[in-house]
């Protein structure tokens, strides 16, 4: 074999060790949350991360033996920090969507939330063009509700917030008629609460993948093939060993990959 050979195929190996050395090298993961919707993730009044996602992604964490901060992000932000380098993954109640997949790259699901209406008790949801005309709908911003409201629906009146918390108080005092979003933000962020009495779900769920998704997963940067597999790796460890079952179930009382 002639030298120029030689050099081109200890180059290849090289590059080869050298990529397989990267792709495992992940001692720490800087995870991103939303920190304002529970039961995922909420902000305490001393300063500190709790809910569901917090706990999945410690547990992430130790079961593959890595570092773990978690950071709270607002959630326009969200994306536009973990494409910046700010954080390595996004835990923060994201649906896997096709056009979220052309910016970043999704694991497998943790989690399958339709999206609803919630409203108050007395009055229902028509969803048809002569039901929600002269109806004020609260989306949070950006959120796949958002997007599918203004791209099918466009004359619906919309308003939107920076948070769900934000949306639930004019709905309480009457500036909007209704909020539309996840279920279980909707059910503990509003349903369960102490004035939760006086609002329902009312309308269809709405599941079609085009829209909604096939569930929520973590979020990576394209170019992280390898943390996302170390990610999906440690989420079917987590299921595998009822870890991630234990976990939800101090949150929903309901099967979250099966909810409806």
């Amino acid at each position: 074999m002639g030298q120029g050979v030689w050099k081109a195929a200890l180059l290849g190996l090289a590059l080869t060790t050298t990529g397989s050395a990267v792709a495992k090298d992940w001692k720490e993961i800087k995870f991103s949350v939303e920190g304002a919707y529970p039961p995922f993730s909420w902000t305490t009044t001393d300063g500190e991360l709790k809910g569901f996602e917090v706990d999945l992604a410690r547990a992430l964490c130790e079961e593959l033996q890595v570092k773990c901060t978690i950071r709270a992000q607002d959630w326009d932000g969200i994306i536009p920090a973990l494409l910046s380098r700010k954080n390595d993954a996004i835990i923060a109640a994201m649906t896997i969507t096709p056009e979220r997949e052309k910016s970043v790259l999704f694991t497998i699901p943790y989690a399958r939330v339709p999206t609803r209406f919630v409203t108050k008790v007395d009055r229902e949801i028509e969803f048809s063009d002569e039901g929600m005309d002269g109806l004020k709908v609260g989306v949070q911003r950006a959120t796949i509700g958002d997007k599918y409201l203004a791209a099918q629906h466009p004359d619906v009146d919309v308003a939107r917030y920076g948070t769900f918390d934000e949306a639930f108080m004019d709905l309480r005092s009457g500036r909007i008629d209704t909020v539309f979003g996840g279920a279980i933000g909707l059910q503990s962020g509003l349903l369960d609460q102490p004035d939760g009495k006086d609002f329902h779900f009312s309308g269809p769920s709405f599941t079609e993948e085009k829209w909604f998704g096939r569930g929520i997963g973590i979020a990576v940067r394209k170019q992280d093939e390898s943390l996302a597999e170390l990610l999906n790796k440690g989420i079917r460890a987590l299921r595998d060993k009822g870890i991630h079952q234990q976990i939800a179930g101090n949150y929903f009382p309901y099967d979250i990959y099966g909810v409806e």
